[in-house]
Order: structure tokens, then sequence, then C-alpha cells
């Protein structure tokens, strides 16, 4: 196959947006960036009555969504509403993400018991204020409530997003052989399209970054608030539950929000400029929040984690004019190779005086995009990673992809499409999980309460 040069015909002006103000999306500085300390990087769907809470009830007396008034203006974004905050949440710039498995000698009640207190320590938590008695005021001869990390910043945007593995629906394998059925006694709740994912070509999943009972997301604008975060919980659960892999993350790889400007990969390029955005509210009901199935789940979305590994060293070798045929986009601006601006909708028809589309058949831009995929748009919410690095001195770098959507097939749906991406040259999925994240929670809840009701 020849490779394509940019499109011959002259770009179209990229479409007018309105004014952007540092204030719509930057949130308020903690004090240990006050103090110019190590800062975190402020790179920063329901129908109907429902959609008033569209971004969590997180801004419901700021006016616009991502505006950065009232709670937000304080670096709170309230933990209780319609749907879990940290969907469409405008995206932080720091991620700790979780995953959890019960312990064997754990059933139904220790289950309820530890969502009980995580949903506790989260309210505390998501409101910049120490666990309990916190870490330095509690009896002197006990373990403080709060680890104490944290202490002197601001809650920093913290969300914390939770979601449940399909391992808490199925028998459990016991040690020495055997099964035990239905440990939690939830089988008859699991909704039907709760289905696991399949295996995907080129998958090269690593068992010990791959699913779990449990998720937790911890996203915010100073790593440290989100690393507290995931701490705390982790020693909250001691004796029901334990880690068993997490990952951290930085500058985040999609915009969630129109006031935020859209963000590039470790690729260079601009990535999630036609992610959906918290404002969408009908698309949001149409593709993220769950309007069917247990009561418990309506309302709520399906949350998909893939840890994609780049093979930075090869792409760094690779033409400019190649990276830009593969991803189907200019690396600068990042508009389409068939022209215009960054958001300008891709003319897949369009072709060059010497032959050929504009856009590649492989490029990923093209089977990725929502016609060709009838129509399904997933958000996206993923961070870049770097793990150090192996003896040969390749970086362990990254994407850690999370979508949201109603249905776990929508992501099956696309991740299919991409069989043929060119970019698999330069990629490996190495970690994956999928877990159903509850509606939000009312006052006086508990996480996925209802699924116990």
């Amino acid at each position: 196959m020849s490779e394509p040069t940019r499109p011959e015909p002259q770009q179209e002006p990229r479409p007018q947006e309105g004014p952007r103000t540092p204030e719509e999306s930057a949130p308020q500085p903690s004090r240990r960036a006050l103090f110019g300390m190590l800062g975190g990087g402020a790179a920063g769907l329901a129908v109907g009555a429902a959609a008033g809470a569209v971004a969590n009830s997180a801004l419901a007396a700021s006016g616009p969504l991502g505006s950065g008034t009232a709670g937000a203006s304080r670096g709170v974004v309230p933990f209780e509403g319609a749907h879990q905050a940290g969907i469409v949440t405008p995206a932080q710039d720091r991620l700790h993400f979780a995953s959890f498995e019960m312990l064997h000698s754990s059933g139904r009640d220790e289950l309820i018991s530890l969502l009980r207190d995580w949903t506790a320590a989260a309210r505390e938590l998501t409101a910049g204020r120490d666990i309990g008695s916190g870490a330095v005021d509690g009896p002197l001869l006990a373990p403080p409530d709060d680890t104490g990390e944290a202490q002197g910043l601001s809650a920093s945007n913290l969300t914390l997003t939770f979601g449940l593995g399909r391992e808490l629906f199925a028998d459990r394998s016991l040690r020495g052989g055997g099964t035990e059925a239905d440990p939690f006694g939830l089988r008859e709740r699991m909704p039907a399209s709760f289905a696991p994912l399949p295996s995907f070509a080129f998958d090269l999943l690593d068992p010990a970054t791959t699913g779990g009972d449990l998720c937790v997301q911890a996203c915010a604008d100073d790593p440290q608030v989100a690393v507290h975060a995931i701490r705390n919980l982790s020693r909250i659960a001691m004796g029901r539950a334990r880690i068993v892999w997490s990952q951290l993350g930085f500058g985040r790889t999609s915009s969630t929000s129109q006031s935020q400007e859209t963000p590039r990969n470790l690729f260079g390029f601009k990535d999630g400029t036609a992610n959906v955005k918290a404002e969408e509210t009908k698309a949001l009901a149409q593709h993220v929040w769950v309007a069917d199935g247990p009561e418990w789940i309506r309302g709520g979305s399906y949350l998909v984690a893939r840890k994609i590994a780049m093979t930075i060293e090869s792409w760094d070798r690779t033409t400019l004019q190649e990276q830009e045929r593969v991803i189907g986009r200019t690396k600068g601006e990042g508009g389409p190779l068939s022209g215009g601006g960054e958001f300008t909708e891709p003319d897949f028809a369009r072709t060059r005086t010497s032959g050929g589309t504009a856009i590649d058949i492989a490029a990923h831009v093209r089977l990725a995009h929502p016609t060709k995929n009838h129509g399904i748009r997933l958000l996206r919410r993923g961070y870049n990673y770097v793990d150090g690095n192996n003896p040969l001195g390749q970086l362990g770098a990254g994407l850690f992809f999370i979508s949201y959507q109603s249905d776990p097939s929508a992501f099956v749906t696309v991740q299919r499409a991409l069989k043929t991406d060119a970019l698999n040259e330069y990629i490996r999925h190495v970690g994956s999980g999928l877990w159903a994240v509850p509606r939000g929670v009312g006052a006086g809840e508990f996480v996925g309460q209802a699924l116990f009701d």
C-alpha cells in the first residue's frame, strides 16, 4: 500500500469557537501550589428532570457545566447526585485507579459493610476533609483514622467512582478445589447486558493487571490527593477485600466538557476530539447512562479499562507522514487529513489526485468513527502513564484507556472494528477490566445500595 500524502485541497478554516477563559476550567489552586511546592497539574447522562444533574449535581448551583463556580470553584465536586461523580465531571489531570478482590472469607455482609464504609469515607475525602478523627487528633495509642499525607491540601476536585465486577454475581472458586455458589447472593440481579468482554485480536493481557471484583477510579488535580484516597480506601478494606492491581495516570487524554481544550497522548496527537461531552444531554442518555435492566443500574453505566502499552521507540523513529497516515489527522492542529480544522468532520470519501482516499482505509480515525460503528459513541476518560523503563532503555509507557457506555457491547463493537487499525503496529493491550457502575448516591445512601434492597 502506498503511503498517502497530506490532502492536496486547501484546508477549510477551523470553526470559530466561543471564548474560553482560564476560570472556566481551572480549579482553585491547592495550598501546596500556592506555596510553590509540588502541585497537581491542572490542565486543567437520566432524561427530563434528571438532566439537571448531568454533572453529578456538581454544578447544580453554578450555571454552565465546567464553569468553575460555586462548589467547583472551591475544588469540591459533590459526591452525591443522580449519577456517580467522575464520569461526566470535567476530567481532572491525575488518576489513581485500583482494582480489588473480595477475600475468600468475605460474603454478602462483608461486601455491604465495605460499601457502606467506603461511601462514608468518600463523602469526607471528596469534601477535602480527614476521615474520622483525622491524622493527628485521635488517641495517641491507636492508629489514626486518616493516613495524613493530604493534610493542608485542598479537595483538588477529587472524584471517587465505584464499580462492581461481574465476579460478584458468579460462583467463586475455592482454594483447594470446589466452588461456592453465588457467595454474595447477587446472581438474580445481574443485568443481562453484563457479559464478559471477549478476547480481541492482538490482546496480550497480563492476569496481574486484568479484572477484579471491585474498582475505584480516583481522579483529582493533585496526584497526592488521588493517591491518598486510594490508600485510605485500601486500608479501610483490610480484612474484607484487598487491592490486586492499580495504575497511576497523568495528563488526561480526553476532554469531558466543552470548556476543556483537547489534550494530547504520548504519541503527540490530540486525543478525544469527538468525545461525548457533559453538555450533550441527549447523547449521554443514549450512549452512556443505562436506561433499562435492574433498578440499581439504571442511571449508572459500564466502565471498561484497558492498559495499552505503546512501543514508543518504534513510533519515535517513524516519519511524520506515516504517523499522520496511521492516525488520520494532522499532528499539529489535529484536523482530519481530508481537510479542515480539528473539529471538522472527516470526509472519508475524499480522494487525492494522486489516487487513494485522503484518510487511509486503515487509519484509526476512520475505523473508530461512529459512522463506521452503527453510530456508537463512547465517553472516554483515559490517562497517560509511564511505569519506568526496562533494562534495554525502553519506556514502559502508554495509555490507560477508560470508557463509559450504556452497554458493554458498544465497546466490543468498536474494539472489533479496530482489528485492521494501522495503530496496532505500535500498541499492545496488556490489561483489561469491566465493571458495572451503579447509579448515583442519595443522602443517607451507600454506593450500590439498591442492589441489596
